[in-house]
């Protein structure tokens, strides 16, 4: 293996433009039909399109949203393989989020105050939720 590393940072995954995961929070996990939904209150910059002024008791515009990595066939925290991916999910803790990285085509990381969380996944969605 070469010294080099493979992997892509979030901030260079177009599905996650103009938005700060390190300043985002993870509150649930869960498998649905093969889509690991990830709940989370995301930070939008001011250059994203649904950007909002925060209000005088806010600091940042902060909205409801989830991630979905569809097609998930594993995930694993801090490399233990724990059963299907819905008991993993089901068991996974919530908090803020360090860093999301693709590994490789299919395989991504996340890291937080939850652990490190491998994930085989199709590319992730980003969608807000509803006003």
């Amino acid at each position: 293996m070469s010294g080099r590393s493979a992997a892509t940072d979030w901030r260079e995954l177009r599905e996650f433009a103009a938005v700060d995961l390190q300043r985002s929070f993870i509150l649930s996990w869960c498998v649905e039909a093969q889509v690991l939904i990830i709940d989370i209150d995301v930070l939008l910059t001011d250059e994203h399109p649904f950007y909002e002024k925060p209000r005088p008791a806010e600091k940042s515009c902060i909205r409801p949203a989830v991630i979905e990595f569809p097609f998930c066939d594993a995930i694993s925290v801090d490399g233990e393989s724990g059963g299907s991916p819905g008991v993993v999910a089901e068991n996974l803790g919530y908090g803020a989020i360090e860093a999301l990285q693709r590994l490789t085509d299919g395989r991504y990381e996340i890291q937080g105050e939850f652990g490190r969380i491998l994930i085989n996944a199709e590319r992730p969605l980003l969608r807000l939720k509803g006003p």
